[in-house]
């Protein structure tokens, strides 16, 4: 039973987008691994801008830099 992961911060992705997200991810480990779509669990974590950072910089900072 694969168990993918998303994490994004939580900048607008749609419902649209994130299903859009977990079908193809699952269509991917289906192809390549021939994992059964029915047990492939796929997860998505929308984080803060606050609480992701990149470069000793949270990423609300660097967006506000222009970075």
């Amino acid at each position: 039973m694969p168990y993918v992961n998303i994490k994004i911060t939580n900048e607008g992705a749609t419902a649209e987008q994130k299903a859009e997200l977990i079908a193809g991810v699952t269509s991917l480990l289906q192809r390549v691994l021939n994992k059964n779509p029915q047990t492939t669990v796929v997860v998505i974590d929308e984080v803060l801008t606050d609480n992701w950072g990149i470069g000793g910089e949270s990423v609300t900072v660097r967006r506000l830099a222009g970075k």
